[in-house]
């Protein structure tokens, strides 16, 4: 499996990384890093995090979920990506929700078939964690999964 592999998107260009990569690496940039896990996901993915109550199940109620976070970020910038014990991946990323900065840490779990299968999300500082569940909850509201994140009176 090589390191890094090229996939044309229809936007751009994406580089997908199979191993542990930071930001200060001087040959390796994450500039380009696209988790391939968003294309590879299991049907009964499960994505949780602190900026939600409780879990969501379901690869399109998961993508639709992180398609809208994403969605909401100004900017995103990976600061490390790699492998986590014998079937997980970390990855490490600053982001700006409406000019706020954000951090956050994903654990991502994979399944024996190699796809996605547990999503977990750790978001800080609090106060800009509240505010992407409330616009993520207005985004999905009168849907199952809007009903996870914080309305707009929190």
């Amino acid at each position: 499996m090589s390191i890094e592999s090229k996939v044309q998107g229809a936007a751009a260009t994406r580089t997908i990384v199979d191993a542990p990569i930071a930001s200060g690496t001087p040959a390796r940039s994450l500039t380009d890093y696209y988790p391939a896990w968003l294309d590879n996901m299991a049907d009964d993915v499960t994505v949780e995090g602190s900026a939600m109550d409780g879990a969501v199940q379901g690869a399109d109620a998961v993508r639709t979920i992180l398609v809208t976070i994403r969605s909401l970020y100004d900017s995103q910038k990976f600061n490390f990506v790699g492998p986590f014990g014998e079937d997980g991946l970390l990855e490490d990323y600053t982001a700006q929700v409406r000019g706020e900065p954000i951090s956050c840490v994903v654990l991502i779990t994979k399944n024996e078939a190699g796809q996605a299968q547990r999503i977990v999300a750790n978001y800080r500082p609090r106060s800009s964690l509240l505010l992407l569940s409330r616009l993520v909850g207005e985004k999905l509201a009168g849907t199952p999964s809007g009903e996870h994140f914080a309305d707009s009176d929190s």
